[in-house]
């Protein structure tokens, strides 16, 4: 595969979700766990190639769930 072409990652980000079902907005969560809110919003789009664990760890704290309910596995079987 060639560095300019655009590989499909089958891990879908869900933190628009988790948000809603908190009703919490990007920008608490942004100040709650001391991130950008540029970053968070990079996240929520599935626009980064990874997350710190102390990250992740921080955002389940506060939006009171589990790393499995951010991140899902989606295979694409195509």
């Amino acid at each position: 595969m060639l560095d300019r072409e655009i590989r499909h990652v089958a891990i879908e980000i869900r933190l628009d979700v988790m948000l809603a079902k908190r009703k919490m907005t990007l920008t608490e969560l942004a100040s709650r766990v001391g991130v950008s809110i540029t970053n968070l919003s990079l996240l929520k789009t599935g626009k980064v190639k990874g997350i710190r664990f102390s990250t992740l760890e921080a955002i389940c704290r506060e939006l009171e769930c589990q790393p499995g309910d951010l991140l899902e596995y989606v295979p694409d079987y195509v």
